[in-house]
C-alpha cells in the first residue's frame, strides 16, 4: 500500500472519468490520497472529494500562482476549510519566482500570512517552492526553529538543492518527490534522494502533472505514484515495501491517520534480510543515534519492553532459507547478549541461513575475553563500527559508558584484527559528517591497517 500526498484529481483533466481515475489508484495500492487546494474554489472541490470518499483527504490554501487574486474573504473561508475534519493542512502555499504569476511582494505577504493561520489553526503546511530557495528559508525560519523532530509539514514536489532539503529536514519538514526523480536528467536531484532520512520521506504524483517513467507524456494520476515510490526503493537500495512501510509510518505522524508502528518488534525484513533485535541496551550514546528517543528504523519501531529469550528470538524467523542473510543487529549493542547470539546462530547455521553480526566492537570488553573463537562457524560476516580516526574523538562522539574511555577504540581495533581470525568476512563502518573526524584516514586505517572492507554511512540514514 502506498499513499499519494498531492493530487489535483478535482481538475477539469479528470472531469471525464474521475470515477474510474480513482479507482484505478484503489486497484493499484493508493491507501491514502492527499488531494490539494490551490484556490478558494479548489479547496472546497477537494473538501467535497474528501467528503465522498474515505481514502481521500483535503487540504486549503493559495499557491503562489493565486494570491494576486486574495480578497477580504479568503481567509475567512481558509479557516472555515480549515476547520473540517478532513481538510488535514493548509496548502499548497509558497514562493514561485519563475513564473510571477503574481508578484513577488504579494507572494511573500500571502505565505506569511497564510504559515501564521496555519499556526493559528495547529495545522501542517504544503510548501511549493521553485526559484526562491533564500526567501522561502528565511521565511519559514521566522516561524519554524531549528527542529528536526517536529512535525511542521511537506515540502512537495521537492526540486531543490542539498542546502535546501537540509534546511527543509533541520525546521521539522517533510520532503516529497514526484515522477520528476525518474527523468533521465534529473541526476542531481536523485542524489538529493538518496540522503533523505526515511523518517522524512514521501512521494506523491502532483498529478495531472509531471508523470513519472514509463508513463511521461501521458497524463499523470494516483494510480502511477508507484512508479516514482520505485525509484526512491533503488536509489536508497531498498524495496518499495520498504519505502512504502516507511511513508505510511510518516503519514500517520505528520497527520495522525492510518496506524502507529507497533513497539515490541523481534525481527525485521528490509530488503531481503531479517534482522533480529535483542536489546535496547548498548555500551555507547552516539551522538547520531535515536535509540533512546526514536528507535525506528525504515518504518519498524524497535522500543522493547522486555528483551526477548532466545526461543521467541529463534520463533520470530519464518524459515530462514527465505533470506539473504539474518543479521543480528538492532538498536542496541548484541552482544550484551551473547549466549543469545550463538543459540539461534548455531539454530540459523543449521537449517541453512547465512548470519550477519552487526556490533561496535565492544564485545571483548563487556564479556572480558575474547569472544571471536566462540563465534567462529556461527557467523559468515561480522560489521564494526569504528566511526572515527582517533580515540579522542570516538570518545566524543560515541560517547562510550564512562568505565570504556580513553582506551576503547583502541580495543575495538584489536576486536576487528582478530575477527579477521575467525569470521570469513569482516568490514568496518563509519557514520559520515561527524565533527572532527577525518573520513579519508579513516578509509585509510580500515583499508590499509585493517585489510577489510570499509562502509561509509550518512549520519541520518539508518536501515
Amino acid at each position: 500500500m502506498i499513499i499519494d500526498t498531492h493530487a489535483h484529481i478535482d481538475v477539469a483533466d479528470y472531469d471525464e472519468d474521475r470515477e474510474a481515475v480513482i479507482e484505478r489508484a484503489r486497484e493499484n495500492g493508493v491507501q491514502y490520497m492527499v488531494n490539494i487546494g490551490c484556490d478558494v474554489e479548489s479547496s472546497y472541490r477537494s473538501m467535497e472529494l474528501a467528503e465522498q470518499y474515505d481514502f481521500i483527504y483535503a487540504t486549503a490554501g493559495i499557491h503562489p500562482h493565486d494570491v494576486k487574486s486574495i480578497n477580504a474573504d479568503t481567509y475567512s473561508h481558509l479557516r472555515q476549510l480549515l476547520l473540517h475534519p478532513k481538510v488535514i493542512a493548509l496548502g499548497e502555499i509558497g514562493l514561485d519566482y519563475f513564473k510571477n504569476y503574481s508578484p513577488q511582494d504579494e507572494q511573500r505577504t500571502h505565505f506569511r500570512q497564510q504559515i501564521q493561520l496555519a499556526r493559528e489553526m495547529n495545522k501542517p503546511i504544503i510548501i511549493h517552492s521553485r526559484d526562491a530557495k533564500e526567501d522561502i528559508i528565511a521565511i519559514l525560519s521566522e516561524f519554524y526553529p531549528k527542529d528536526p523532530t517536529a512535525h511542521s509539514g511537506i515540502f512537495h514536489c521537492f526540486s531543490g538543492d542539498q542546502e535546501l532539503a537540509d534546511k527543509a529536514l533541520e525546521m521539522g519538514f517533510y520532503i516529497s518527490f514526484s515522477g520528476s526523480v525518474t527523468f533521465k536528467k534529473a541526476e542531481d536531484l536523485r542524489e538529493v534522494a538518496k540522503t533523505v532520512p526515511a523518517d522524512r520521506l514521501f512521494t506523491e504524483t502532483d498529478c495531472p502533472y509531471l508523470t513519472p517513467v514509463p508513463h511521461r507524456g501521458k497524463r499523470n494520476e494516483p494510480a502511477y505514484v508507484n512508479f516514482t515510490a520505485e525509484k526512491l526503493a533503488e536509489l536508497r537500495g531498498l524495496k518499495i515495501e520498504d519505502v512504502q512501510r516507511t511513508m505510511s509510518l510518516n503519514f500517520f505522524n505528520l497527520f495522525g491517520i492510518g496506524e502507529n508502528a507497533k513497539t515490541g518488534t523481534v525481527s525485521y525484513k528490509i530488503r531481503n534480510s531479517l534482522y533480529l533485535n535483542l536489546t535496547q541496551r548498548c555500551t555507547a550514546d552516539c551522538v547520531f543515534c535515536t535509540r533512546l528517543t526514536k528507535p525506528v528504523v525504515q518504518g519498524y519501531n524497535l522500543a522493547l519492553k522486555r528483551e526477548p529469550t532466545a526461543k521467541e528470538v529463534w520463533e520470530s524467523i519464518d524459515n530462514v532459507k527465505n533470506y539473504d542473510e539474518i543479521v543480528f543487529c538492532g538498536f542496541g549493542e548484541p552482544t550484551l547478549r551473547l549466549s543469545v547470539i550463538k543459540e539461534v546462530a548455531q539454530k540459523i547455521k543449521e537449517n541453512g541461513g547465512r548470519v550477519r553480526l552487526n556490533t561496535n566492537g565492544h564485545g571483548n570488553v563487556i564479556n572480558k575475553r575474547n569472544i571471536l573463537p566462540e563465534l567462529s562457524g556461527l557467523v559468515d560476516e561480522i560489521s564494526v563500527s569504528l566511526n572515527t580516526d582517533n580515540s579522542e574523538s570516538y570518545d566524543e562522539i560515541c560517547q562510550p559508558l564512562p568505565m570504556f574511555r580513553n582506551g576503547i577504540y583502541d580495543k575495538i581495533k584489536e576486536f576487528i584484527v582478530e575477527a579477521k581470525k575467525y569470521i570469513p568476512e569482516v568490514q568496518a563502518s563509519i557514520v559520515t559528517h561527524q565533527k572532527n573526524v577525518d573520513e579519508v584516514q579513516c578509509e585509510n586505517i580500515i583499508n590499509k591497517e585493517f585489510g577489510v572492507k570499509y562502509r561509509a554511512r550518512r549520519y541520518n540514514i539508518v536501515g
